[in-house]
């Protein structure tokens, strides 16, 4: 018992001089040091508000399409026996050229037996006349006194042999005229110039009626459809449902080839009137003149086929300004620095964008600065320092330049 209670006294003051030291430490514990922290200022990059009157384009795409293609079928049947050396997938030809040469023999023969048949006919016609101006004379010398109906009166005259003798002379100028169509048919040929895009028979073969000889296309004019989204329509001046084309919006066409960016000039000339009910976007057709450059020469051939991207020229609209897409944050929203060089948060209406480019047509008002850092971090009330300081018409100018440097590249100067 004794030992128990030694062992118990001494655990207790072992605890008890435990705690007196921890109540004296935290009793004698040091002051803790205050450090001042120094708010550096964001440093920002803004853009002075200028509203400006901008002109808004559209961007489409599409295929080049020739206007005007043909299907050759025979007419005739027959044994091809020329072909022309523009008969061939890639080669041009002029309006009139002769490409291909049906064996014409049987069809000449065919064109003097209707000749034939013609002038027999019109011998025919002749001598029932003769024979017709007789029998009228004699109907006049017996007729007095004497009644006949008209039927008789007729037949006497001969008129039923009349009409039927020129009813051949008709009938047999008919085939006159079909067996000088057939002749003519067997050499094809195209009232424009164009290129051959198919060839599908050659020398020796022998074509029936209805044969496919290729396929052609003119190269005056090539289209191509650019489909235009309904919300982006009233920004373009279509092409007048009348088919005036005095409003008519000019069309910058574009592809790249290799490492080189090559540019047509196309025009609006039609839509097709019609929305697409799925996709909900109105093609509109733009024209481009002698896109293989024969008549005017250009810098590259627009080929049938290639895939261009299309910049349409569009209204003109006011009061816009122009900032980088990429300051946009979530929600359309921007940041403002105020006069005291803080940020506010500003809430923006978006009309479009344009590659690196967004037109703000609400939100904004001429001199406010906008910062062009994008400030991630940042909230509302930061203080920023300013770094450099541009109006944001500069950057619709900026843009302009780069593009006629990069149209100055692309033709060597």
């Amino acid at each position: 018992m004794g030992q128990l209670f030694k062992s118990f006294f001494i655990s207790a003051v072992i605890l008890g001089l435990a705690i007196a030291g921890a109540v004296t430490l935290y009793l004698n514990r040091p002051e803790p040091a205050k450090v001042e922290i120094e708010a550096t200022p964001l440093v920002v990059d803004v853009a002075e508000v200028v509203k400006q009157d901008v002109p808004v384009s559209v961007s489409s795409q599409g295929t080049i399409s020739p206007r005007t293609q043909t299907i050759l079928i025979a007419e005739v049947g027959g044994r091809v026996v020329k072909v022309s050396p523009k008969f061939k997938a890639g080669g041009f030809f002029e309006a009139g050229d002769m490409l291909l040469q049906i064996d014409d023999r049987d069809y000449r023969a065919e064109l003097k037996r209707a000749e034939a048949a013609v002038a027999s006919a019109r011998s025919n016609l002749a001598l029932e006349k003769g024979r017709a101006e007789v029998a009228y004379r004699d109907w006049l010398k017996f007729s007095n006194g004497v009644k006949r109906n008209g039927e008789a009166d007729a037949l006497a005259q001969r008129k039923p042999q009349l009409a039927e003798a020129q009813a051949r002379l008709d009938s047999a100028e008919a085939d006159l005229i079909r067996a000088r169509d057939d002749l003519d048919r067997t050499t094809i040929r195209l009232p424009y110039a164009g290129m051959v895009q198919q060839k599908q028979v050659d020398i020796g073969q022998y074509v029936t009626l209805g044969t496919q000889l290729g396929k052609t296309f003119a190269v005056d004019v090539a289209e191509v459809r650019l489909p235009i989204p309904d919300d982006r329509l009233n920004y373009v001046n279509l092409p007048a449902i009348n088919g005036d084309l005095t409003t008519a919006p000019s069309v910058t066409l574009s592809t790249t080839q290799g490492d080189q960016i090559h540019e047509w000039q196309a025009q609006l000339v039609r839509t097709e009137g019609v929305l697409d009910e799925r996709s909900r976007v109105l093609f509109a057709v733009a024209e481009i003149n002698d896109p293989y450059g024969l008549k005017t020469p250009r810098e590259a051939p627009l080929r049938i086929g290639t895939f261009v991207q299309a910049n349409i020229a569009g209204k003109t609209i006011s009061d816009i300004v122009v900032l980088p897409r990429h300051i946009l944050r979530t929600g359309n929203q921007v940041w403002v620095v105020d006069d005291s060089n803080r940020l506010i948060n500003r809430k923006v209406k978006l009309l479009r964008t344009d590659g690196a480019l967004a037109y703000i047509y609400q939100g904004l008002e001429s001199g406010e600065r906008v910062s062009l850092s994008s400030a991630p971090f940042a909230v509302a009330g930061t203080q920023v320092l300013l770094n450099s300081s541009i109006k944001t018409s500069t950057l619709l100018s900026e843009k302009s330049v780069t593009r006629e440097k990069r149209s100055a590249t692309n033709k060597g100067v």
